[in-house]
């Protein structure tokens, strides 16, 4: 079981940045495989980015080369990234883990998770 509960959304330019932090309960962090995930108003949510228990890492095209996702396991905390913003970005962003899949996978399905923060409020005006 783990508790996630994010941190650092809130309302920037365009081309600018921001850092998202996820902070999770669990001792056994370092052996979940985590994740962001995005959700727009109607819409269902869409993974961002995805980090393994052995930092290998997986990027949704839309985040390719603007967002890094990283892991801090001695402080059980995870991050995104976020540079070159756009209006496009503004959503609810999602912190997941998950341990019953494939711990070493690629996969940004939602179902692959099954622990969610209650997530943090990213607004990009442009």
């Amino acid at each position: 079981q783990v508790h996630l509960v994010e941190s650092g959304g809130g309302s920037v330019q365009a081309g600018g940045s921001l850092r998202l932090s996820c902070a999770a309960s669990a001792y056994t962090f370092r052996n979940y495989y985590m994740a962001w995930f995005r959700q727009f108003p109607g819409k269902g949510r869409e993974g961002v980015a995805r980090i393994n228990r052995d930092s290998a890492s997986t990027y949704a095209d839309s985040a390719k080369g603007r967002f890094t996702i990283s892991r801090d396991n001695a402080k059980n905390i995870l991050y995104l990234d976020m540079n070159s913003l756009k209006p496009e970005d503004t959503a609810m962003y999602y912190c997941a883990a998950g341990y019953d899949g494939s711990w070493f996978g690629s996969s940004l399905d939602v179902p692959e998770f099954g622990y969610w923060g209650q997530g943090t409020q990213v607004t990009v005006s442009s």
